[in-house]
């Protein structure tokens, strides 16, 4: 029964992150996702890496630097693109546009460009981490 409460509460939490994965749109949302992951993965590697091989952790923060760079620029591509495509409908509907048309356009627009910041500053928090552990 405790175990039911549990996964049913935890459910609840993910849910709205879901659902703003989904509002983002999905292609660019996962690809930002993707981005995130191989910072991850590049991260571990770079740790595992510090003491055994200084040069491939070194590596691994300079490219942990640049799969954060292109989150966040994929973030802001994928914004620009929902914003015109805001425009392109808020367009066709000629004299009956309302406020809360607008704001929700750019609501959804604005959520690729929050996730790629939170990958880059995910990303930057281990590289920090990682050149302060990295041996000059």
């Amino acid at each position: 029964m405790f175990l039911k409460l549990v996964f049913q509460n935890s459910f609840l939490m993910i849910n709205p992150f879901v659902d703003r994965f989904n509002e983002g749109g999905p292609f660019m949302m996962t690809l930002i996702l993707t981005c995130l992951i191989l910072s991850l993965v590049f991260m571990v590697i770079g740790f595992r890496n510090l003491k055994k091989d200084p040069a491939h952790s070194k590596k691994m923060t300079r490219l942990i630097a640049d799969v954060s760079l292109l989150g966040l620029v994929l973030g802001f591509f994928g914004s620009i693109l929902g914003m015109i495509e805001a425009f392109d409908a808020i367009e066709g509907f000629n004299d009956s546009v309302n406020s809360t048309m607008i704001a929700g356009g750019l609501k959804v627009s604005f959520l690729t460009i929050l996730f790629g910041c939170f990958v880059f500053i995910i990303s930057r928090i281990g590289i920090l981490i990682l050149k302060g552990l990295q041996k000059p």
